[in-house]
């Protein structure tokens, strides 16, 4: 049985008109209870039928352009939000059906920990790094103030590279590379199975970036931890993940191996993708893409036309009445579209 597996999970927000006042109106309606809907009745689609599977000690990246849904997907996986539909079946239970609101409570809270982009606004100003890693272990751990506890934050510190003597410190005074270690102390404090990383290095230095992947990269062989990595940095993804799963306004458009997806992309958002990542070496540079046209509305989408219709190369008159789904391509890979092509980097897409 897989870690986790997601089946046509959605995730839709209610679009408040009227300006400040309606969405303040709308929020009090949604905190009493009384239903999400609007006086427009529209929605915005984040995260629309998404399904996959992650194996246990696997990491997944999920990538994808600035609201694509993939920081929505992650906070819907860790159970900070409430899914409007589908299944989240972790560890053989559906904890999709528990509210988030009570999810704190389960006994699968502890097994699903975040680490979040930025530990500024993650960190609690008011608490020493100590406190901020003992909290998850006083909440959910059940442990006590005292030697035990610790003897388990100095392990925890010791195990991320923070120097025993910053744990008295707040976050004011820590560095960037420091918070982020505090951060990850502090999710993998209850030894999860599956730690969520939503661009935990994009506040980061570039040199300090490296470090934190590296450290990421050893806690997962020694914790035997899976990881759903969200990140805009292709060239981590690739060097952090196994599988990687590509978003586009709420879709899924392509998912597959690693290698096989930066070497043989099969969609064409895909192949776009991959041609903006920078390369240091001139051989390894490629052709970029250049997308024509705007996204589509994530606002009620028309669920009979391709999200990337209007922007795809390819898009023809059968792309805008038929949303195309997953179908395996060759080199094992599964591509959203219509007409997908696998195929090898082109030699003539090379910079002489």
């Amino acid at each position: 049985m897989s870690l986790l597996e997601v089946w046509d999970l959605t995730k839709k927000f209610p679009v408040q008109a009227g300006g400040a006042v309606a969405h303040l109106k709308g929020t009090l309606r949604r905190l009493r209870g009384e239903g999400l809907e609007t006086a427009d009745g529209h929605w915005l689609h984040a995260v629309d039928g998404v399904s996959f599977q992650l194996e246990r000690g696997e990491s997944l990246g999920l990538v994808g352009e600035s609201g694509c849904g993939k920081s929505t997907l992650a906070r819907l996986i860790a159970r900070l939000h409430d899914p409007t539909s589908g299944v989240i079946n972790f560890e053989g239970e559906d904890i999709g059906a528990v509210p988030a609101s009570r999810f704190v409570r389960a006994k699968q809270r502890p097994r699903i920990q975040m680490v979040f982009q930025d530990p500024d606004e993650s960190l609690n100003p008011a608490h020493t790094a100590f406190s901020s890693i003992a909290d998850p272990l006083r909440r959910l751990g059940g442990m006590r103030p005292g030697a035990a506890l610790l003897q388990r934050v100095e392990a925890l510190a010791a195990m991320v590279g923070l120097p025993g003597e910053l744990l008295a410190r707040f976050p004011h005074q820590l560095s960037g590379g420091q918070k982020a270690r505090v951060g990850i102390a502090r999710a993998i404090a209850l030894e999860p199975s599956l730690l969520v990383l939503d661009e935990p290095t994009s506040a980061l230095d570039v040199s300090v970036q490296a470090v934190i992947l590296h450290l990421l990269e050893d806690l997962k062989h020694r914790l035997g931890m899976s990881y759903l990595f969200v990140s805009h940095d292709l060239n981590v993804v690739r060097l952090l993940c196994q599988r990687v799963l590509v978003m586009y306004l709420g879709k899924v458009a392509e998912t597959g191996p690693t290698d096989e997806l930066f070497e043989r992309p099969a969609h064409p958002y895909t192949r776009a993708l991959v041609s903006a990542v920078p390369a240091i070496d001139a051989g390894d540079r490629k052709i970029r893409l250049h997308l024509a046209g705007e996204p589509r509305s994530p606002i009620d989408p028309d669920p009979n036309v391709c999200r990337f219709y209007g922007r795809c190369p390819k898009g023809e008159a059968r792309c805008a009445r038929e949303m195309p789904i997953l179908r395996r391509v060759p080199g094992g890979a599964e591509a959203a579209c219509h007409f997908p092509e696998p195929h090898p980097r082109p030699a003539e897409a090379r910079f002489a």
